[in-house]
């Protein structure tokens, strides 16, 4: 029943509202319950479509219009019937409702043209959201996903400014404007030094990325890189918090004559030396290290990872920088105080990418001095992106059953939930868990933390199986 402030003049139809405005309304994908959504009467299919007289562009504009003490909102229930309801609360108070997308008004896509890119080195025919070029600022802000800053218009610009829309995660990948308009094969590539300046001026904070290619913007450009980003880091309110330093990823779908090449150990190792010693220098100067290596670099290398102090806060983890040292810390404490036994014997699979097996090591050999608990750890070559060394999250459901399919996987097979899309249980070539566990002939368990990965080995947990 909606708490309503309403009357016949306000009750109309949706495509009369539609046709005054180019922005869609928000919709409400799930109400949290006991909040004020739920309270007011908001439900799931409902459409959010002014917030005190204004038609949020996302959930950035959604977010500060509901901090007000009273709101007047305007929602379009699922008979296209419009209610106007008015309430005061506290600042701080949410309204807990979720919608089914952050961005209202549509995706700002990517104008870049990056031979690099992942998002062309996949096969055709897969679902659409796989090749969504994202370069929008509001995603960067909201989720930290990486943005370019070439599509920016003057107003986006002044929105950043106005909304303090901070930190911001920036692509950089070379600061030389003639190379990062190669690397981009865009103009306005060339103006990342300027952009910087404009934000350091306006106290304005972002984290930046360095895509590694071999031959291209390595050596003498990444020193130059590093150094001349690194001018940003300084003082009381820097305008560069950190970079991460990735190599690039190479499938077999990517386009013929690119010009790119794989990184090799060789690669990896020099890559590694010149970032370490820079590291020290700017430690030196300001107390930090202030970039880091993603941690494929120690791996394609055979090289042990750094020590987990030695990433300070982990600014760039969900970058793969540091993940894996983060990931064995906790699995470390998860599997501290095991059981001498378990009173029934149980037999489990777990799966990984090929290329982080021997970090769980460790983790594998605890497990299995449990007495009537076996573990069986597999790393996984990915034959469907046509890499032989891969981490975890690019593994398919092609590849396990590939990889899988003549073991014998025991009471259950464990898979980390970064091989999924995020709302569903599909893996990147979309074949689905419950596809893979039926071709296996075994019980799936996606895990999502260490502790998910001892509780199911230990069979303490309640299971979810797909």
């Amino acid at each position: 029943m909606w708490k309503e402030l309403t009357n016949d003049s306000h009750s109309t139809s949706l495509k009369t509202h539609a046709s005054q405005s180019n922005l869609k309304p928000a919709l409400v994908e799930s109400v949290e319950p006991g909040s004020i959504g739920e309270d007011l009467g908001i439900q799931p299919g409902d459409k959010i479509l002014r917030i005190n007289g204004i038609r949020p562009r996302d959930l950035i504009d959604y977010n500060f219009l509901v901090s007000e003490e009273e709101i007047k909102i305007e929602v379009i229930d699922k008979n296209e019937k419009l209610h106007q309801v008015e309430f005061e609360k506290d600042a701080d108070d949410g309204l807990g409702i979720i919608f089914k997308e952050a961005l209202f008004d549509g995706l700002k896509q990517c104008n870049n043209n990056c031979p690099f890119c992942f998002i062309d080195q996949q096969p055709p025919g897969k679902r659409s959201s796989l090749y969504l070029k994202d370069d929008d600022y509001r995603l960067s802000f909201l989720y930290g996903s990486y943005l370019t800053l070439t599509n920016l218009s003057k107003e986006d610009w002044q929105r950043i400014e106005s909304q303090n829309l901070s930190p911001l995660f920036v692509s950089v990948h070379a600061t030389d404007p003639s190379l990062r308009t190669k690397l981009l094969k865009n103009q306005k590539a060339a103006l990342i030094m300027e952009q910087l300046n404009w934000f350091s001026k306006r106290n304005l904070q972002i984290h930046a990325q360095v895509v590694v290619c071999p031959g291209i913007n390595d050596g003498k450009f990444l020193d130059k890189t590093l150094s001349d980003l690194f001018q940003f880091a300084k003082g009381d309110w820097p305008a560069i918090l950190s970079i991460a330093v990735v190599p690039v990823g190479l499938t077999r779908f990517r386009p013929d004559n690119d010009g790119l090449t794989p990184v090799t150990q060789e690669c990896a190792e020099k890559t590694i030396f010149q970032v370490e010693s820079l590291q020290k220098e700017f430690k030196n100067e300001i107390g930090s290290r202030f970039a880091w290596l993603s941690d494929e670099w120690y791996l394609i290398a055979n090289k042990k990872l750094p020590i987990r102090k030695d990433y300070e806060d982990l600014p760039q983890e969900e970058n793969g920088v540091g993940s894996i040292r983060s990931f064995l810390e906790k699995l470390d404490c998860a599997t501290s105080s095991l059981p001498r036994k378990i009173p029934h014997k149980r037999s489990i699979s777990w799966v990984v990418g090929k290329m982080v097996k021997n970090a769980f090591y460790e983790a594998e050999k605890k497990l299995n001095s449990i007495e009537n608990l076996s573990v069986n750890l597999y790393g996984l070559p990915s034959p469907y992106w046509g890499q032989e060394q891969v981490v975890t999250g690019l593994l398919t459901g092609k590849d396990i059953l590939e990889g899988l399919s003549s073991k014998n996987l025991g009471d259950q097979l464990l898979v980390p939930s970064v091989m999924l899309k995020e709302d569903k249980p599909v893996f990147l070539d979309d074949m689905t868990i419950e596809e893979v566990s039926q071709s296996l002939r075994v019980p799936i368990n996606i895990v999502h933390s260490a502790e998910d990965i001892v509780n199911a080995a230990l069979g303490t947990e309640l299971l979810t199986r797909k």
